[in-house]
């Protein structure tokens, strides 16, 4: 019975995954909105726009993170060195990831690499998107599985009553 109890867990534990993503909360959100409308000048207005887009798409609130590629897509050709664009091709990455939308994300990781491929916090967010991937995978692949089996056991109910009727109305003659 032990066995079974540990082979649980681990099932468990690799369907819960975790992406140790950093969450922004609220209020940091508004403290970055609040360093934009208060930026002196251009390169401050860009970094705290910047800082913005980083809360934005680390949010649990899905608004924020739409917001927050909206944002990155209209700066992304604005940008003005390959370490900016790097960031925020990281950060729609990260965003994509955020929303679901996996196959996007995996792109963008993968220009990341392809611009530094030493880049650690880009590795991280490839292995992570990759693992819910695989993961989501699996999942289906068990769903359709699971679909298949309980369509076959309806059907072989379907047959098992067809045939014992049969043979009721056969023994009744």
């Amino acid at each position: 019975m032990e066995g079974v109890g540990k082979f649980l867990d681990s099932v468990g534990t690799f369907f819960k995954g975790g992406d140790n993503l950093p969450w922004c909360e609220p209020d940091i959100i508004a403290g970055c909105e609040r360093e934009v409308s208060e930026a002196g000048n251009e390169e401050q207005k860009n970094e705290s726009l910047m800082r913005l887009a980083w809360a934005l798409v680390h949010s649990r609130q899905p608004d924020d993170v739409n917001r927050g590629i909206g944002m990155i897509e209209a700066s992304l050709e604005n940008s003005n060195s390959p370490l900016q664009t790097k960031e925020k091709i990281y950060l729609l990455a990260v965003a994509f990831y955020r929303t679901g939308n996996y196959a996007k994300s995996r792109h963008l990781v993968d220009r990341c690499l392809e611009i530094q491929p030493d880049w650690r916090q880009a590795q991280n967010l490839s292995k992570v998107v990759e693992d819910k991937i695989a993961r989501d995978g699996l999942i289906g692949m068990g769903l359709v599985a699971g679909a298949f089996g309980v369509a076959g056991l309806a059907i072989g109910g379907i047959v098992a009553a067809a045939t014992s009727s049969k043979r009721k109305s056969t023994e009744k003659k």
